[in-house]
């Protein structure tokens, strides 16, 4: 359950509504007004909550589970145990996703400027936002309706923000126009310089970052996480894309649609991913690079070159996975057959 210091719960619901919500089917002879009042994980769910099941690793929790009910794949739904009703769905943690977000909806919007926040006098704000204390909002910027900007968190001069964003505490944002629902977590830094020099022994020179950074609707930015502002060529979000914490994009990135880019991964300057595209924790990806639609990068993986689409691709340097396992498997055989010579 969680801490109620933290987190308002907004049930209890009826299975019928949570059935509903979950797009998933109720068996027969359930009572459709009987009531849940949580979410839970399978081992602390009771009678009154229900959870999920979809990671066969899992199985001895699901079949121990003693929850009201269950959202559970088809193939499982006859091993419910007795007293748990199944939900059944064919995606059951997107369907849990959208179950705990009705209990645990985002805190409510407070609209109104808080007395030690600074506002420009020529900074826009849509109807209904929410600016809280040390926050400031610089000239010319202008601030789509119901955004919530954080604690000392500063939208710089010009800046661009559609409707429904959530500027986290401690963000900064300069150089970027940003789309509709999108989310930045505490610490971001969107817009700032990127790393682009001329080496030179007796001085590098700076080479100025006359670009921006542009961020699709429904992207989610992580704490911490940065991202560098184009040289020329502006540093692109695709809509749909999701970076988590701690993340470092280089200057004049291309990233397409509904990409997910994993904590600790970094992405070098003019490097473009398709659509689709998986960035495991602790990547590294080179500059100037071609990672194709769909393509996948695993954890601490060092990429040097193009990536097909569709590929899955590990290691340092990265080769594609199969290739990986097989080297990694005659290494393996290398350091037996050494180990019985001595």
């Amino acid at each position: 359950m969680a801490d109620r210091r933290f987190f308002v719960n907004r049930g209890p619901f009826s299975i019928e509504t949570v059935a509903k919500l979950a797009g998933a089917t109720l068996g027969p002879g359930v009572d459709p007004a009987r009531m849940l009042v949580d979410v839970a994980a399978l081992e602390t769910a009771t009678g009154g909550e229900v959870t999920f099941f979809d990671n066969p690793r899992y199985l001895a929790s699901f079949r121990a589970t003693r929850a009201g009910a269950c959202l559970v794949a088809p193939k499982y739904a006859g091993q419910v145990p007795p007293g748990t009703v199944a939900l059944v769905t064919a995606t059951p943690y997107k369907a849990y996703a959208r179950v705990a977000a009705a209990f645990y909806p985002p805190p409510a919007l407070r609209p109104g400027i808080h007395a030690r926040a600074t506002v420009d006098s020529t900074a826009s704000l849509g109807a209904d936002c929410q600016v809280d204390a040390g926050a400031v909002i610089e000239a010319g910027a202008s601030i789509g309706a119901r955004c919530w900007i954080g604690a000392n968190a500063v939208v710089g001069a010009n800046v661009v923000l559609g409707s429904d964003c959530r500027i986290g505490p401690l963000v900064s944002l300069s150089h970027c126009l940003v789309g509709d629902r999108v989310v930045f977590h505490a610490g971001a830094r969107i817009g700032q310089d990127g790393f682009g020099f001329a080496p030179d022994p007796a001085g590098h020179v700076k080479v100025p970052q006359i670009g921006r950074v542009v961020i699709g609707d429904d992207c989610d930015i992580g704490a911490n996480t940065t991202i560098d502002r184009g040289a020329g060529p502006d540093t692109v979000i695709g809509p749909g894309s999701w970076i988590d914490n701690l993340v470092q994009i280089g200057h004049n990135v291309q990233i397409g649609r509904g990409c997910i880019i994993v904590a600790l991964a970094g992405v070098s300057g003019s490097t473009k991913l398709g659509d689709f595209v998986a960035l495991g924790g602790q990547s590294g990806l080179a500059g100037h690079l071609r990672i194709g639609t769909g393509a996948q990068i695993a954890a601490q993986s060092g990429v040097m070159g193009d990536v097909p689409a569709g590929e899955t691709w590990s290691g340092a340097p990265a080769v594609p996975i199969r290739e990986h396992f097989r080297q990694i498997a005659q290494v393996q055989r290398l350091a037996r057959e050494k180990g019985k010579k001595e």
